[in-house]
């Protein structure tokens, strides 16, 4: 699998087909595969025509990262997609972010406005804003010695996906205390690029995605009817939704 330099970790990436690109940015503890590989999504976007770049973030799948909190956040990885951007010379992409992912889409948007075309927002709504709970529980059961000592559900939920991925634990919990950075109202007001927010109709992480949407200029909701958090990612309502924005904004 590629990968480049970006201060000075190596970030593994994805990039298949040919024509218009659209990065896709990848949940906490999930990587390009489970995320974009194994749902269907890259495949799907090839096949229509679309040059598909996948980055792993930092401390995820085949990246390499840390256990120093002050080395993630949303914006630092923000930035190792940005520097993505110019490894492969692409001057202005869709951009595609999932949850954690889409935190980090806003702070590329925002950071680097002439750089992104189009952003899709999955997983993730006013909780942008809000934020999406306390952290600690899911970094303590990252950091827990097995799956049977975490009580608390959330946690027990994000460690049994970090089992499943073999993922590094202790990277993850470093990524999980520190890459939840709210955005404020008055920035997310500053995009002004085409917008969707996708968001399952069950989904209690995510808050409200028209309470987002309203906040911008150019911005539309995709409700996923039926489906949580986690199992979203991979819906066709979710996938014809895009497909729809993409060529009609």
């Amino acid at each position: 699998m590629p990968s480049f330099s970006s201060d000075g970790l190596r970030i593994a990436y994805l990039d298949e087909g040919e024509g218009e690109p659209i990065l896709l940015i990848h949940g906490f503890a999930s990587n390009r595969n489970v995320n974009w590989v194994y749902t269907g999504w890259v495949d799907m976007l090839v096949k229509d025509g679309r040059r598909v770049i996948a980055i792993d973030n930092r401390g995820h799948g085949e990246s390499e990262g840390t256990h120093d909190p002050a080395d993630y956040g949303a914006p630092t990885m923000a930035e190792d997609a940005f520097r993505l951007l110019d490894h492969l010379g692409i001057e202005t992409a869709d951009v595609m972010g999932y949850s954690m992912g889409a935190r980090i889409s806003a702070f590329l948007t925002l950071n680097h406005p002439e750089r992104v075309k189009r952003v899709i927002f999955g997983g993730l709504g006013y909780g942008m804003i809000s934020g999406v709970g306390s952290p600690e529980p899911i970094a303590e059961a990252l950091e827990a010695k097995s799956l049977s000592d975490v009580t608390d559900k959330t946690g027990r939920a994000f460690r049994a996906f970090a089992d499943q991925t073999k993922s590094d634990r202790k990277a993850l919990a470093a990524c999980m205390r520190s890459s939840r950075q709210k955005i404020s109202e008055e920035e997310v007001s500053r995009i002004t690029q085409p917008v969707l927010v996708a968001v399952g109709t069950k989904d209690d992480i995510a808050g409200s995605p028209q309470d987002l949407a309203a906040l911008m200029p150019n911005a539309q909701v995709l409700e996923i009817t039926g489906r949580d958090h986690m199992l979203a990612v991979g819906d066709k309502v979710y996938k014809a939704g895009v497909r729809r924005f993409l060529e009609e904004s």
